[in-house]
């Protein structure tokens, strides 16, 4: 049995749903940011030093950072051997499609989640309470830092991404994987801050396709949104 240690309105929300994928028990003990500051409560330091989320424990484990608590379970529980024969939710070592999968499942956090959290960043420097006399100030630098840097990346990535599902339906390839789980939270997160929308029908036709799976409403009706 494992429990996850879960924070609303996180990366959490993906390893909930990569157990259900799995067919693996699980209890969560919810967490909730403070509503004015945003930031994870103190008590999730009492888990891990850095007081984030997500982290797993059970089974003799204690896991955190996603990417690595995905792919400790795929290899883990998925039901591969040695790399040599096709895990679920992971293809072999030696399918040409594993390069693929092992990509995406660094780029999520390594190339597409820095850029939008500098979007959420400068959005709260934007709407920050400042004296009168500074505000124009700080609207200037954001606006310029905007339009000079992030907007034109975050259109670089997403088309990027538009164009890579035009090669298979699934970002390592033809069938589902942890990849996609992976690639969740930052594509969710590019509807609410990036301006993701029918503009770019491959994405959104993704994103509606892990919506109806079973295993990501059995995550949500658990986990909450």
């Amino acid at each position: 049995m494992f429990t996850v240690h879960h924070l609303n309105q996180s990366r959490s929300f993906r390893i909930i749903w990569l157990l259900e994928e799995l067919g693996l028990e699980y209890d969560i003990k919810k967490y909730e940011r403070d509503p004015k500051t945003m930031l994870a409560p103190a008590s999730l330091k009492a888990v891990h030093p850095l007081g984030l989320a997500p982290v797993v424990t059970g089974e003799g484990l204690m896991l955190a950072e996603s990417g690595a608590i995905v792919e400790t379970l795929v290899r883990k529980y998925g039901g591969g051997v040695g790399g040599s024969s096709r895990a679920r939710l992971a293809p072999a070592q030696d399918d040409p499609a594993y390069e693929r999968y092992n990509y995406w499942m660094h780029y999520a956090e390594g190339s597409a989640m820095p850029l939008l959290l500098l979007r959420l960043i400068f959005d709260k420097v934007r709407s920050a309470p400042l004296p009168f006399f500074l505000k124009p100030v700080s609207k200037g630098i954001v606006a310029k830092v905007e339009d000079a840097f992030i907007e034109p990346q975050l259109k670089t990535h997403l088309d990027f991404m538009e164009a890579e599902l035009a090669k298979a339906p699934w970002f390592a390839g033809e069938e589902f994987s942890a990849a996609d789980i992976q690639m969740s939270f930052p594509l969710e997160m590019a509807t609410a801050r990036a301006g993701l929308d029918a503009s770019r029908p491959r994405l959104m036709d993704w994103l509606r396709r892990i919506h109806a799976r079973p295993a990501y409403a059995r995550a949500l009706a658990r986990g909450g949104r």
